[in-house]
C-alpha cells in the first residue's frame, strides 16, 4: 500500500504543478504566492520527516521556507523528495515500519511515532495542502487536477478499466 501511496503522491503533486502553471502570475501574484507557500510548506514537511526516517539532520528551523521558491524550483525539488519516498518505500524492510523513533519538531516540541506513521502523515499532509490549492484554481477558474487514488490507478493502469465486473456477496 505504502508504494501505491507514494506512487499517487508523486502523481499528485506533479499534477498539481502542471495545473499552477496556468496561474498568470501578473494578473494573480497574490494566490500564486499563497499556491506556493501551501505547496512549499507540505514539501518542508516532507523533507522533515525524510531526515527522521533516514537518520539524518535536516537544515529546517521552521515548517516553511524563509523565501518563497519560483515555481520550478519547487516543481524541481518536491520531485526529487517524491522519488526519495518512493525509493524508501521499496527499501524499508517491513520490520522496520513499527519501529519508533524520537525526533524533534521544528517548534522544539519533542516527538515520537513509528516509520509507518511518519509516511502516513506525510501522505495526508501533502493531500490537504493539494486541497487547498485546488480552492485557489477554482477561484480563479481553473480547473484542479482530478487528485484521487482512484483517477491515479486507472491513469497508470488503464487495464483496469477493462475488468469484468462480478456480482459481490
Amino acid at each position: 500500500m505504502l508504494r501505491t501511496l507514494y506512487g499517487y503522491q508523486a502523481w499528485a503533486n506533479n499534477e498539481l504543478f502542471d495545473r499552477l502553471t496556468l496561474i498568470d502570475p501578473q494578473a494573480h501574484a497574490a494566490e500564486l504566492h499563497t499556491a506556493l507557500r501551501l505547496v512549499s510548506h507540505h514539501h518542508v514537511v516532507a523533507e522533515i520527516f525524510a531526515a527522521h526516517l533516514s537518520g539524518t539532520r535536516h537544515h529546517h528551523t521552521s515548517d516553511n521556507t524563509v523565501e518563497t521558491p519560483t515555481l520550478d524550483a519547487l516543481r524541481a525539488s518536491v520531485a526529487a523528495t517524491d522519488r526519495w519516498y518512493q525509493q524508501y518505500v521499496l527499501d524499508v524492510p517491513d520490520g522496520q515500519l513499527d519501529e519508533a523513533i524520537a525526533f524533534t519538531f521544528t517548534d522544539g516540541d519533542k516527538g515520537t511515532m513509528t516509520r509507518h506513521e511518519m509516511l502516513q502523515h506525510v501522505a495526508l499532509h501533502s493531500a490537504i495542502h493539494r486541497g487547498e490549492v485546488s480552492r485557489i484554481l477554482v477561484q480563479l477558474s481553473i480547473t484542479p487536477p482530478w487528485d484521487t487514488l482512484a483517477v491515479y490507478l486507472h491513469r497508470t493502469q488503464p487495464a483496469r478499466r477493462e475488468q469484468e465486473l462480478r456480482p459481490t456477496g
